[in-house]
């Protein structure tokens, strides 16, 4: 299949991306966007087809999404007291049901207010900074999260998203990359490297991805930036961050090393199992969530990526995609699964008007607005498969593998 090319409109961008009247290759993009033309929506159009009131903030509602939250996680805990006696009292086999129930619960809940420190870090909680910082800084410390250092990182992959060198997470390797990690010698799209092809390697790699790939980011920057000395969201001096920063990554730290102490502390007075029982497991469900929620916001077939030719914010912002969990999950995760593609428009927008937005700027994004409600499992499997790498060269870049 020729390459599809990419015209361009003259009209001016939100963004300083490049205009030019020449052709660009689209790397072979999938059969549905093989007319593929870069978008030329300015964040004005967009916004202007949004009701005013979207973008009113209330720190009593906000609060109010943590205050429920925190109850429901204080009740499941509350709940969770009882699987060991009802155990012994009624049935010895209940644990084996109620604890891995407990652990989904606990991880979905812990996902919620994982979720409205994020709100936090961009502003959407309320119109204090002040407000957004110590609330976001107490939810995130309380799950291992350093809430500045992630701050400062997550601002720079909303300004960058999907650019190959400005974005900050999920980057996806180049032809010539992925060829020398796979260890093979000449790489077309007729094959793939030995572990890609076996559906147990393949569960295998998927598996760590999901539990362990979220610390890993936090701790070496896996799947983000290159940069030639080690990074970490926990070094003041890493090159993720800006000098002025330095501050807010110690306190980060600081906040984790008192969490950490808190569980050691609880450890030491009800016992190791007790700590993995009502904090541990749920909090390596957190992991499992915020990883697959991520990974499939921005890793699909139909996402484009861009080098400085052909970027700019709004087309960075588009290039994500609105999936539904279930009603259930999506209204536990305050709707960022579904919504996600408003929120790179609009960041600071509060999660509770995100759904009335989405719906309105959807005219307006016409083909360029992309949303999968594949299941969220199948849409993993489908993009661990097909979304291997992009070219080495081309300003508009499509998955490949």
């Amino acid at each position: 299949m020729a390459p599809a090319v990419i015209r361009r409109v003259g009209k001016a961008d939100h963004g300083s991306a490049k205009r030019s009247s020449q052709a660009v290759s689209t790397n072979r993009p999938p059969d549905d966007q093989k007319d593929f033309v870069v978008s030329d929506l300015t964040l004005k159009e967009i916004k202007d087809a949004i009701p005013p009131h979207c973008f009113e903030r209330s720190l009593v509602h906000s609060l109010g999404w943590v205050a429920h939250d925190l109850a429901l996680i204080g009740a499941l805990f509350y709940a969770g007291t009882w699987i060991d006696k009802l155990g012994s009292s009624v049935h010895w086999s209940l644990p084996f049901v109620l604890w891995p129930a407990y652990w989904v619960a606990q991880s979905v809940f812990f996902t919620g207010i994982w979720i409205l420190a994020h709100e936090c870090g961009h502003g959407g909680f309320s119109d204090y900074k002040s407000v957004n910082n110590l609330v976001g800084f107490i939810l995130h410390s309380s799950l291992l999260v350093p809430f500045f250092s992630w701050k400062y990182s997550h601002a720079k992959h909303h300004k960058g998203n999907a650019h190959m060198k400005r974005d900050m997470v999920f980057i996806p390797p180049t032809r010539s990359k992925y060829t020398a990690e796979k260890g093979l010698a000449n790489h077309h799209n007729d094959g793939d490297g030995i572990l890609g092809h076996i559906p147990l390697g393949m569960l295998y790699e998927t598996f760590c991805m999901l539990i362990f790939g979220w610390p890993a980011y936090l701790f070496r920057n896996a799947s983000g930036q290159p940069y030639p000395e080690w990074t970490s969201h926990y070094f003041p001096t890493a090159p993720i961050f800006e000098k002025h920063q330095y501050t807010g990554v110690v306190i980060s730290n600081l906040g984790l090393l008192a969490v950490i102490s808190a569980l050691t502390y609880t450890g030491s007075l009800y016992g190791l199992a007790a700590v993995v029982k009502y904090y541990l497991i749920g909090y390596l469900g957190v992991n499992f969530w915020i990883t697959m929620l991520t990974f499939l916001q921005h890793t699909d077939v139909k996402v484009p990526h861009y080098r400085d030719g052909q970027f700019n914010f709004v087309r960075g912002a588009l290039s994500t995609v609105d999936r539904s969990f279930g009603s259930v999950l999506n209204y536990f995760f305050h709707h960022i699964t579904d919504t996600h593609v408003v929120h790179h428009l609009f960041a600071s927008m509060p999660f509770y008007h995100a759904v009335e937005a989405t719906e309105a700027v959807k005219g307006v994004l016409g083909k360029y607005y992309i949303r999968d409600d594949t299941h969220f499992f199948a849409a993993l499997w489908r993009s661990k498969n097909n979304c291997k790498f992009v070219e080495d060269d081309g300003d508009v870049l499509w998955y490949q593998k």
